[in-house]
């Protein structure tokens, strides 16, 4: 996969940078810089869910499984991938040992850096009907490059308030060109289905608890409901009713492993009136009972990106 000269050093270099950065650190997420870190985890993971916020992750070490829906998506070291909108996703890493761990870097997104360079690049792009939320990538130094770059930023506390938003912003325009940016070039334009459906997501997160209405998350998105449907579906891969489903199992499975909940309780508090609605679906989610994960010990949620 990485051929040349030009592509092996600056993943070499990225990850000597990576690993550098968790010398004398025991945390396994490292905040570096505004919107950026470094992840590391030193086992294999079940399936597991997480809220997914818009970033650019790259895969230095081991293997990051996807299961959306139906399909499954499997990356491993010198792969990156791209995620335009909030979007509960299951995932699970393989590959990682003491000895060996995953090692994973992690660019937040921000839609106003990329709104900005709309004026600059919007006339080059046409709207991707067939973009999803999450786009796979291998290897390039057109990105690569930039990210070591600001990683670096991390030593000089007056260079990184100086060109890290410089930096910041030629990541995003690398990202907006790559192969991986078609849903991120889609969000350049604020009437497109991608910006539309991302103010009902926003609407459901902040009301997940509550029923779910598709005529008002339509009424967000200024479309029509049968309209609205199919294009929240196109983005998202899922419906509105089981993208809020998900977000209710994630955070009812982050409260029973914080400890303090019942199973009914978690069930209750993220909206679910019913406690064997709330135990069914919970079980087909993560493949496991309520009960049961409630019995692991309270086993620590992972935090994986």
């Amino acid at each position: 996969m990485f051929s040349g000269m030009k592509t092996r050093i600056p993943l070499d270099r990225i990850t000597a940078q990576t690993l550098e950065l968790f010398q004398g650190n025991e945390d396994d997420i490292v905040h570096v810089l505004p919107d950026f870190s470094v992840f590391r985890q030193r086992q294999e993971s079940e399936f597991g869910g997480l809220v997914y916020h818009p970033l650019f992750c790259v895969i230095l070490r081991g293997r990051k499984e996807f299961k959306i829906g139906e399909r499954c998506v499997s990356l491993s070291a010198g792969e990156a991938f791209v995620i335009s909108h909030d979007m509960p996703i299951a995932s699970k890493i393989k590959g990682a040992s003491l000895k060996s761990p995953y090692i994973a870097t992690i660019f937040s997104l921000d839609l106003g850096i990329l709104r900005s360079l709309q004026a600059q690049v919007a006339s080059v792009f046409e709207v991707d009907p067939e973009a999803r939320f999450l786009s796979t990538g291998s290897y390039s130094s057109d990105w690569a490059e930039p990210l070591l770059r600001y990683m670096q930023l991390s030593a000089d506390p007056l260079k990184a308030e100086v060109l890290g938003p410089l930096i910041q912003k030629e990541i995003h325009f690398q990202l907006l060109l790559s192969p991986m940016g078609g849903m991120l070039r889609n969000l350049l334009f604020i009437d497109s289905s991608a910006s539309r459906v991302a103010r009902a997501i926003q609407h459901i997160r902040e009301k997940f608890r509550e029923p779910l209405a598709i005529a008002e998350l339509a009424n967000v998105a200024s479309m029509s409901t049968s309209l609205f449907y199919d294009r929240f579906k196109s983005v998202t891969g899922t419906t509105p009713l089981q993208y809020q489903k998900d977000l209710r199992l994630i955070e009812a499975r982050q409260l029973l492993m914080g400890g303090g909940w019942s199973v009914s309780g978690a069930g209750l508090e993220v909206g679910y009136e019913s406690p064997s609605h709330f135990s069914r679906d919970y079980t087909r989610r993560f493949q496991c009972s309520p009960r049961n994960h409630l019995a692991r010990n309270r086993e620590p949620v992972s935090t994986e990106t």
